[in-house]
């Protein structure tokens, strides 16, 4: 017997002479189950039951069965949010200021939620619940996430029992990268035969209740199902984008207007709100050019598709509760992560890497890719004019402190509990109260100390109050906000908010505030009427920043990828060497050479000419780079956003061979050679060079996801031995020339259109 464990019963020489001993099982009889789900870039009017008129009948009936409320806020970005609801805390306290990709060395953000704040799963789970989670999780470091781990922040570490979804911010939703439970899966696809992400998380989220309903009906079960949507990229079966073909042409302004009056009818907003001004870079509809408005209008339907078509897979999981009689018992949560995303540009965009490398979309040649919009072909996201109505009647967007960015829907459906069905709710809550709310209503103590770790202070408190009187006031009095230096502070009724310029001082952002108790949609500044009142607000703000660890203040967006490249990881080196074959590296495990010089070289083993494929493939059918055998030669293809710079040379002879690529970045563009075994080299130029390939992963012997091009059919397997793969980077540019580049080029290229 183990020294550790408790026995209460008698050991004697014999069975005979002993008594055998077990112990209770957790008190589980009648408890809820929980089904938490978190939609992804979604804002305070998507839902039609908050004033949209994308069709959401499933979600708009758990309403009309629940509550809803109006003053729910989060905090402006996906892993910080995440963190946040998981564990009851704030996000800089637990390590996750900014998304999971980065480290920047400080303790607020170290791309991984603290052990010293256990989340609900670990603490449910200890309880004895079943805890499963599905879709996108975006909480453990992304160097982490290949399959040399470490696995310390993986779902299944994190107290979840089944995991099925993905570990990256995005994926393709016809071409997912997958995990299941500790190991990845084959990607999915092609993207025509019918498969669709969101269909394929709604059959596991099925499959994991009802196997452990079947075996353990005593056992109840918590479910964390985090969709891919509405995230970019905006993809959905075809039946879905026919459906809301044509229906955007009226242009933001039109159907913003239309969100708010009915968002009024629906008493979601008090009478008396204004609706906020168009934000800057919004231009008014009638301004846009044919192509302007024929190319945002598409971009939104591709939106509206993908919402409708998640709405459905939640009516299937509701159908399925109903069948089994758990419905009824069950605790529903659904809210999203931030606001509408702003990451589509003014124009919006087919493939979203252009955003985040920093070009805008070329509108009149994307007339050419319409019919993409919203396929396996594209990697859409909406202009900022359809995000601000998504976030109607707020102003800014994900990322901001604004309301645009935090304040989100939030409905819980439980008719075991209760009984105000249709009602809306006003008090002001923060997504860290989600887990004190669900151990509450469980009837679970927060744990002080888990697993030996003392637990830091839980900031959330229960709303449970509000479920049964709406006009109760709020258990809250101050909550904070911070998102790359954007500011905000709440406390009883009243706001301050900053919007930040990169690289501008922070002493000299301009704070504005708001009475949002009587000015819902912050758009009455009362800064030069009350100094004083905002003096004190931002006083609280410092007081509230240093008691959660936001200190310091950090800007540099466009250097964390870089900063990411922390001792210990993978991007730490200058040289990779990598022995096929291999499972698909997540970017942030994949060399890094974007931005860079860098040199590739890939030894094979040829039996025939007919042995072709592809050695390496990293990106989408929109932005990427892939090098393959096929029909003679050897060519490498460099992607930037469907324009193919190819460059290729002579296969060599059955038999061993090393195929070479050089990358050498000249300013903004590169000059690339492929060559075989040190001869028979061609060259070409490319005119700029991707400082981001992709959040989709690089694979080795095969493109296993959406191609990269159309030259070969993937995943297109090398077929002959492949033993070894190698990259060197052979610059060092500092991120601030990279940057410096990258603004040179993009002028460059809008001069001359």
């Amino acid at each position: 017997m183990s020294a550790n464990e408790q026995f209460g019963g008698v050991i004697g020489r014999t069975a005979t002479e002993s008594e055998p001993w077990w112990p209770d099982p957790p008190p589980l009889e009648d408890k809820p189950n929980v089904v938490l789900i978190l939609f992804d870039d979604t804002g305070f009017a998507h839902f039609g039951c908050y004033g949209s008129d994308i069709d959401t009948p499933n979600i708009d009936r758990l309403a009309a069965g629940g509550i809803r409320y109006t003053n729910f806020h989060t905090t402006a970005l996906c892993s910080p949010t995440r963190a946040s609801l998981l564990t009851g805390r704030n996000h800089h306290a637990v390590g996750m200021r900014c998304i999971s990709n980065f480290d920047t060395g400080y303790p607020n953000m170290r791309g991984r939620i603290s052990h010293n704040a256990a989340t609900v799963a670990e603490v449910v789970g200890d309880a004895g619940y079943a805890t499963f989670a599905l879709g996108k999780w975006h909480l453990c470091p992304m160097t982490e996430a290949s399959m040399a781990g470490p696995f310390d922040d993986w779902p299944l570490q994190r107290g979840f029992d089944r995991f099925y979804g993905f570990l990256q911010g995005e994926t393709d939703q016809f071409h997912p990268e997958l995990t299941y439970d500790n190991h990845h899966l084959e990607p999915k696809g092609p993207g025509d035969d019918g498969y669709h992400l969101s269909e394929d998380l709604t059959d596991k989220a099925i499959d994991f209740i009802r196997e452990s309903k079947s075996v353990r009906p005593d056992r109840p079960f918590f479910t964390y199902l985090a969709w891919g949507a509405t995230h970019s990229p905006h993809q959905s079966p075809p039946r879905y984008l026919e459906k809301y073909r044509g229906r955007y042409d009226e242009g933001w302004d039109v159907i913003r207007q239309r969100y708010y009056e009915r968002q009024l009818e629906l008493g979601i907003i008090p009478p008396g709100t204004e609706l906020a001004p168009r934000n800057r870079g919004v231009r008014p509809w009638d301004e846009l050019s044919e192509n302007e408005q024929r190319l945002a209008a598409r971009l939104q339907e591709a939106f509206a598709a993908f919402l409708d078509h998640t709405d459905a897979q939640i009516g299937r999981l509701v159908d399925f509760l109903s069948s089994i009689d758990e419905l009824d018992n069950t605790i529903f949560i659904v809210t999203s992560d931030n606001g509408a995303s702003q990451e589509g540009f003014a124009t919006g965009v087919v493939d979203e890497m252009r955003f985040f490398n920093g070009f805008p979309e070329d509108v009149d040649a994307a007339q050419d890719r319409l019919d993409d919009i919203g396929g396996p072909k594209s990697h859409t996201n909406y202009p900022w004019g359809w995000a601000q109505v998504g976030n109607t009647p707020l102003k800014w967007y994900k990322q901001n402190t604004f309301g645009g960015g935090v304040r989100d829907p939030l409905i819980v459906h439980w008719p075991e509990r209760i009984s105000d069905a249709g009602g809306v709710r006003n008090q002001f809550h923060h997504v860290s109260d989600l887990t004190p709310t669900i151990l509450d209503q469980l009837g679970i103590p927060q744990p002080t100390v888990f697993e030996g770790r003392e637990q830091l202070p839980v900031a959330g408190r229960s709303l449970a109050y509000s479920f049964d009187d709406p006009t109760a006031p709020t258990n809250r009095h101050a909550q904070y906000f911070e998102m790359f230096g954007h500011r905000g502070i709440w406390s009883d009724g009243w706001k301050a908010v900053t919007y930040h310029r990169p690289g501008k001082p922070f002493d000299d952002d301009v704070w504005e505030l708001y009475h949002v108790d009587e000015d819902f949609s912050e758009t009455r500044n009362l800064a030069d009427e009350q100094p004083e009142k905002l003096a004190e607000m931002v006083d609280l703000w410092w007081s509230e920043a240093e008691a959660n660890g936001v200190l310091p203040l950090d800007d540099d967006v466009s250097g964390l990828a870089f900063r990411a490249r922390r001792p210990g990881t993978a991007h730490a080196k200058t040289s990779y060497r990598f022995l096929p074959p291999l499972s698909r590296l997540p970017s942030e495990a994949a060399p890094a050479i974007a931005g860079r010089s860098w040199r590739m070289r890939a030894d094979i083993d040829r039996d025939s000419v007919a042995d072709e494929g592809v050695l390496m493939a990293w990106g989408t059918a929109n932005t990427g780079l892939s090098c393959y055998l096929l029909d003679g030669q050897v060519a490498f293809d460099y992607n930037l956003f469907g324009t193919h710079h190819v460059v290729a040379v002579p296969a060599p002879p059955p038999g061993p061979a090393t195929v070479e690529v050089v990358f050498d970045r000249t300013d903004a563009g590169a000059d690339v050679s492929i060559s075989v075994s040190g001869h028979g080299s061609s060259t070409m130029q490319v005119p700029w060079v991707l400082r981001f390939i992709g959040m989709s992963g690089m694979d080795v012997g095969r493109d296993a996801g959406s191609p990269i091009t159309d030259a070969y059919n993937a995943p297109f397997p090398f077929g002959g031995r492949f033993s070894l793969l190698e990259f060197e980077v052979t610059d060092e540019l500092a991120p601030q020339e990279i940057m410096r580049l990258d603004r040179e080029r993009v002028r460059r290229e809008f001069s001359t259109q």
